[in-house]
């Protein structure tokens, strides 16, 4: 009986930790403007994990990294061919351009902090 509620608890921590990372969901999106945009990285998360942008027009994002663990020290939009290492307790200014209208996914390293970009025209 202590066997079965040992495999119990280990499939429930499993199923908790795949929903954090990967199937919680996404916030509501943040318009990204003229002004740097903040993105905070801490907790698994990056807040706010969802931005808007236009199409063809500079996109500024400040990422300040609160997450010490090795995971949250780089930050990757994979389709755009951007990747900025973050440092810990500072603003970490990522400049891009996106050209088409789409959703681009970004990332650290490992994939556990995710975010996404959605372009429009």
């Amino acid at each position: 009986m202590t066997t079965w509620l040992i495999n119990l608890g280990g499939l429930l921590l499993m199923a908790l930790i795949v929903w954090w990372f990967w199937l919680s969901g996404r916030g509501p999106a943040k318009r990204a403007g003229d002004a740097p945009l903040d993105i905070v990285v801490d907790n698994g998360v990056y807040e706010p994990s969802v931005i808007q942008a236009r199409a063809g027009q500079p996109l500024t994002l400040r990422f300040l990294r609160r997450d010490p663990s090795p995971c949250a020290e780089q930050v990757i939009f994979h389709e755009l061919g951007v990747s900025e290492f973050l440092d810990t307790g500072k603003a970490t200014t990522v400049t891009l351009t996106p050209q088409r209208p789409g959703e681009y996914r970004f990332t650290c390293q490992m994939q556990m902090y995710q975010g996404t970009l959605i372009v429009n025209d």
